[in-house]
């Protein structure tokens, strides 16, 4: 059995500014203190090795958990945030055209209207998680920490759970609903030992934890 555990990265100073966040923010001072809650965490967790996203606020927090528990990072454009619009990057909200744009954006995210600009869509995301699973599948170790972000954490988690059924119909929802705070914790197994209930057996990938953020408090 695979266990992964996925960490969203500490609060970004884009997380608290009222703009579109830019692809390259860092930590806050508040995100970082966040990241060495979770850290203190991670190092009582089995994991054999680390895996972030290549964003600068993800880095940061790998490099913080990395610190505690002796394990080099390894970073990967795989489990990055999704591609908003260039031109959305930095605008501040309530600014007209880009909400239009942003509106737009949601849609196509939502596999229900067509590409925007340079930004990825349902079918790129879908794909994308895809692959990220795979890749982690096909890892030889049994537990691993990724860290990652809070809206595609959810195509994650959608791709486990509906593999390739998922569609814009069923992850809509997932969408508006499924929130993670900064540094929450999700756990994602691979391969657990079968067990039969009444309405049959789990699927391959079972989504064990979601948003586990106690250590903050």
């Amino acid at each position: 059995m695979k266990t992964v555990y996925f960490v969203r990265h500490g609060e970004s100073t884009g997380n608290i500014a009222p703009v579109y966040q830019a692809v390259d923010v860092t930590l806050t001072d508040s995100g970082r203190k966040q990241a060495r809650f979770v850290a203190e965490r991670c190092e009582k967790l089995p994991i054999e090795g680390i895996i972030s996203s290549n964003q600068t606020r993800a880095k940061e927090t790998a490099e913080i958990i990395a610190e505690k528990t002796g394990h080099p990072v390894e970073f990967s454009e795989l489990f990055r945030e999704r591609r908003k619009p260039t031109e959305l990057n930095g605008k501040p909200f309530g600014d007209p055209e880009a909400e239009r744009i942003n509106e737009l954006w949601w849609q196509s995210l939502m596999d229900k209207g067509p590409r925007v600009l340079d930004g990825e869509n349902f079918a790129d995301l879908k794909e994308r998680a895809g692959q990220a699973l795979d890749f982690l599948k096909a890892r030889s170790e049994e537990h691993l920490l990724v860290v990652t972000h809070g809206f595609y954490m959810r195509y994650i988690v959608a791709r486990a759970l509906y593999g390739n059924n998922l569609d814009g119909k069923n992850f809509e929802p997932l969408a508006r609903s499924l929130v993670m705070e900064n540094t929450g914790i999700t756990v994602l197994r691979y391969g657990a030992p079968a067990v039969k209930q009444a309405w049959g057996e789990a699927t391959p990938w079972t989504l064990w934890i979601w948003n586990d953020h106690a250590h903050l408090g």
